[in-house]
């Protein structure tokens, strides 16, 4: 639309000669405020809609990682357990009969390393015997053998890793280790092999099974070593993920199989008590079925690749989907991809109540008392466009920005709503010690630092703690009690680690300490024996079990120095973690030989 020049000075000329001076004045004036405020609230909108972006960004890429993580942490232990069972190099035995204590010990050993998932280790060779472990809990087991092709397989109960076995029951149907899926695919393969998920039978729940042949002193395939892994609890994880309102997670199969989902099962009970695995198209889950869609193309078109992707995309009814996904894999075969989407409405419903309420404000400040109404203007558009900056440094990584808006009403309801969400995305609710995300972004700064300049920020070590015998508290007295040792725990290294130090809470009944200034690799294990023995003294915690005998609670600690250890936060993380469960399995075999 064009507007002529000359009509517009008419007009105003018009509407100047039948108004008086002061209305001249204030209309033009008032008018101009509102103006400028309808013009902040455009640009204010604008701003948090791109911060709203960027803090979506982050969050889903932080939320795939973390189920990233979880995946990883559920199924590193089961490679453990079966190198426990049978380390590399070794040759399988002729036959069960002629090494049932090597069996027994190594195999009551691996189930020991990740008694939760990796509680069954088991065993069978080509001539059709088989030997299994099953851990009911960390002192009751189950062995499950057989010396015959032909003969049933018979279960033994019994307790510690040389108790005497008492027989439980024999098997009615016929179990030939050859004929098991788990089998062919461990004998047909050159090194480990996941099977396809499969349901249990006795827990009706997902399972996946890790398997590798053992050769014979010749080089021949003997045998097959494999490890279940329930995936209950990887569900169970995905399940508890609150990223937003109405957002939801989910790890599937590239076929569309379910693995574990936030917003329902991920297995079908059908009629006659039968259960089947669900697909997406299956789970009547409208938004995983649009983004499995979106991902679906990808997939088709080869483009799907192991980094983590964002994505936006629109439902059939035009809502807008922010998502996020990446694709899991393995050297052993494992093919899972993990997806996140967040509606966008969850993002941007408080900044639109929030930016309405100040443009009524404002309008009414311009209105009311002109010089009134521009001061609040300011201040509110002051302490809007530090809210946005601040937003944007979020969605950056820069967790830890000051806010500083001090205000009584809804803005400071929205600051102080963003002060406590920094809060709570850089510590840990139960200890208040730096959550895991808080602690590998500060490890990952220290790194780009010494990278920027070695001379002005020196080595420095990683300690990763767990503790033993925790699940044995949990057991004994319940999580309560627990989250109470959690707690005393946290409090005694945060308060007997050096200053400067960095504690934090990794997961579960893991911590993480990073020891600054360590020079020297001998630096670090005086340190690491500190902790050691200040797990080993008394908790107030744990004084009420003080009537029953043989409690053991302790930690095992691993070291990392950087950087000749490993040159990023990843790498250190897993050289501590794999040095802690060193410590531990050696702790463990001196334990039970003693």
């Amino acid at each position: 639309m064009i507007i002529r020049v000359d009509a517009l000075c008419a007009a105003a000329a018009a509407v100047k000669s039948t108004l008086s001076l002061r209305q001249v004045l204030i209309v033009p004036y008032v008018v101009l405020v509102l103006g400028l405020a309808l013009v902040i609230g455009v640009l204010s909108y604008r701003t948090g809609s791109q911060a709203v972006s960027t803090v979506s960004e982050h969050l889903l890429h932080e939320t795939v990682g973390r189920i990233a993580q979880a995946i990883d942490r559920h199924i590193v232990g089961s490679g453990a357990a079966l190198e426990a069972a049978f380390p590399a190099g070794m040759p399988a035995p002729v036959s069960v009969e002629a090494d049932l204590k090597g069996l027994r010990t190594r195999l009551w050993i691996a189930t020991s390393l990740h008694i939760d998932p990796n509680n069954y280790v088991y065993y069978g060779n080509r001539a059709g015997q088989s030997f299994g472990i099953y851990r009911h809990s960390l002192d009751e087991a189950e062995l499950r053998i057989k010396l015959k092709a032909g003969d049933m397989r018979s279960r033994f109960r019994f307790r510690g890793i040389d108790g005497d076995l008492n027989i439980d029951s024999v098997e009615e149907r016929l179990f030939d280790p050859r004929e098991r899926p788990w089998y062919k695919a461990g004998a047909g393969a050159a090194s480990d092999n996941w099977t396809a998920v499969y349901i249990d039978f006795g827990t009706q729940e997902l399972v996946a099974t890790r398997a590798r042949r053992v050769l014979s002193g010749t080089g021949e395939v003997e045998g097959v070593v494999a490890t279940d892994v329930s995936l209950r609890g990887l569900n169970r994880f995905v399940g508890s993920l609150r990223v937003s309102p109405h957002g939801q997670a989910f790890i599937i199969e590239p076929d569309g199989k379910l693995i574990a989902s936030s917003a329902g099962p991920n297995v079908r009970r059908d009629s006659g008590a039968t259960t089947s695995r669900l697909t997406v198209a299956e789970s009547a889950n409208p938004l995983l079925s649009a983004l499995y869609a979106e991902v679906g193309r990808l997939i088709a078109g080869g483009e799907l690749a192991d980094q983590p992707r964002t994505m936006n995309f629109a439902m059939a009814d035009g809502e807008q989907i922010y998502a996020a996904f990446q694709r899991i894999r393995d050297n052993a075969g494992l093919d899972w991809i993990t997806l996140v989407a967040i509606p966008r409405s969850d993002f941007m419903s408080g900044v639109v109540e929030n930016l309405e309420r100040t443009v009524l404000l404002s309008a009414l400040a311009a209105l009311a008392v002109i010089g009134v109404g521009l001061w609040i203007l300011n201040w509110v558009a002051g302490d809007l466009s530090r809210l946005s900056l601040v937003a944007q440094k979020v969605g950056q990584g820069e967790l830890d920005a000051p806010v500083e808006v001090n205000r009584r009403d809804e803005i400071g309801d929205l600051a102080r709503s963003f002060e406590t969400m920094q809060l709570q995305l850089q510590s840990d609710p139960l200890t208040g010690l730096a959550n895991r995300e808080s602690f590998v972004r500060q490890v990952n700064a220290k790194v780009a630092r010494y990278r920027a300049d070695p001379t002005l920020e020196g080595a420095f070590a990683i300690l990763f703690i767990d503790l033993d015998g925790f699940k044995q508290v949990n057991d004994r007295y319940g999580h309560d009690l627990g989250d109470r040792l959690l707690i005393e725990v946290a409090a005694r290294l945060r308060r007997h680690v050096r200053a400067g130090d960095l504690v934090g809470r990794y997961a579960g009944d893991e911590f993480v300490v990073m020891l600054n200034q360590v020079t020297t690799r001998e630096a670090v294990e005086p340190l690491r024996r500190h902790i050691v023995a200040l797990l080993k003294q008394p908790f107030e915690a744990l004084s009420e079990g003080e009537d029953e005998p043989g409690m053991a609670f302790g930690g095992s600690v691993g070291e990392a120095w950087f950087p000749q250890d490993a040159d990023n936060t990843l790498s250190l993380l897993k050289v501590a973690d794999r040095n802690m469960y060193r410590r531990k399995s050696a702790a463990a075999m001196t334990k039970e030989s003693g």
